[in-house]
C-alpha cells in the first residue's frame, strides 16, 4: 500500500479527528487530514463532517492562506461576506487570500460532508470581523489581539 493513496473505505468515524474552533462552541467538525496522511507538507485538504446544527468554523478570512470548500453531500448555509447562500452536493467555494468573511452552518437534516483544503504558510493573519479579532500564526505559535487593542504605526 503507498502512503500517497487514502482509501475511500478507511475514512470511518472512528479515525475522525473531533476540531472545536477556540472562537466558537458550536463550530464542532469531525476531520480526516488526508493530506497529512499523504505525506503533503504545503496543502492541507481534510475530509469534514459536521452535525445537524452545528457551524464549521467563526466567520473568518486569510491575509495569506487561500481555501477551498467542496460539499459531497447534506445541505447547508455558506455566510460568504454579509451574504448567504443555501450550499448542498457539488457545489464549490474558492477564497483567495484576502477574501470576504466565510464560515457555513449546517441547516439540515443530515451531516454535512465536504473536502476542504488550503494552504498552510507558516505565517498568516486570520481576521474574525463578527468578534473584532485577529489571530496571529507565526511558525508554529498561535496568538490572538483585540483589534481594538491595536496601535497602528505611521507609514515610513
Amino acid at each position: 500500500m503507498s502512503k500517497h493513496l487514502i482509501r475511500g473505505r478507511g475514512l470511518t468515524a472512528d479515525r475522525e479527528t473531533r476540531v472545536q474552533h477556540q472562537f466558537n462552541d458550536n463550530a464542532i467538525r469531525y476531520s480526516h487530514n488526508l493530506g497529512q496522511s499523504a505525506g503533503m507538507q504545503r496543502i492541507g485538504v481534510h475530509q469534514v463532517r459536521i452535525e445537524p446544527g452545528r457551524d464549521s468554523t467563526t466567520h473568518h478570512y486569510h491575509d495569506a492562506d487561500e481555501e477551498f470548500i467542496y460539499i459531497l453531500s447534506g445541505q447547508g448555509q455558506a455566510r460568504i461576506g454579509d451574504e448567504v447562500f443555501a450550499v448542498e452536493a457539488g457545489d464549490f467555494m474558492g477564497f483567495p487570500a484576502p477574501s470576504p468573511g466565510h464560515s457555513m452552518t449546517n441547516t439540515g437534516a443530515e451531516d454535512l460532508v465536504y473536502l476542504m483544503g488550503g494552504e498552510r504558510w507558516a505565517t498568516d493573519l486570520v481576521h474574525y470581523p463578527d468578534l473584532n479579532r485577529t489571530l496571529l500564526k507565526s511558525h508554529g505559535r498561535r496568538t490572538w489581539i483585540e483589534d481594538d487593542a491595536e496601535t497602528e504605526l505611521p507609514p515610513r
